[in-house]
């Protein structure tokens, strides 16, 4: 097995649809340190209902590797490519893995959830998700958004108001509109 180094990036792989599990199932069996954040979610068939575990990230897993080793991880059957830039591959940023571990790790329930880029940040300030920071987003009940930025992709989690203070104030931007006067 690889000794892997916690100094070593985070990086995102692009795989195959409905590919996430077997991919990570793979890169775990050759070595290397590897997230496939899930949910759980209830669907629904004309005959019965189901608990299925889905990917939070949909088409992406992520991968703790040397970047000087690529060659292995592109080979590794259902993996795509990595997300980057051309050919290089970028890194994700320590902070929003943490924050994603820290949502599997309290259970709480989690689902994906569109990229915002505008809204109010907030920290949290008691609850099991005591000291994350996201984007607080009201929609059928409080939920905090943790996003990664280098995917545009992000997770929404339900929380108790009374766990949040906002960090800065929402940004609003200014209309481009032209007034136009009627005259008679």
């Amino acid at each position: 097995m690889r000794n892997q180094q916690t100094t070593q990036p985070w990086i995102a792989l692009r795989v195959r649809p409905r590919c996430e599990k077997r991919v990570g199932n793979l890169l775990r069996q050759r070595g290397y340190e590897e997230l496939v954040p899930l949910h759980v979610c209830l669907r629904r068939w004309s005959d019965r209902e189901k608990k299925v575990e889905l990917p939070l990230f949909p088409g992406y897993v992520f991968c703790r590797l040397n970047l000087s080793a690529e060659a292995p991880i592109l080979t590794t059957p259902g993996v795509l490519h990595f997300v980057g830039i051309g050919r290089t591959p970028l890194p994700v940023y320590e902070h929003e893995i943490s924050m994603i571990k820290a949502i599997i790790r309290t259970r709480a329930a989690a689902e994906p959830w569109p990229y915002l880029e505008a809204g109010d940040r907030v920290h949290i300030v008691s609850g099991p998700l005591l000291g994350l920071d996201g984007i607080l987003v009201e929609h059928e009940g409080p939920r905090l958004v943790v996003s990664v930025s280098l995917l545009q992709r992000s997770v929404a989690v339900r929380v108790d108001p009374s766990w949040v203070i906002a960090k800065t104030p929402r940004i609003r931007p200014r209309s481009a509109g032209i007034a136009i006067e009627r005259t008679a």
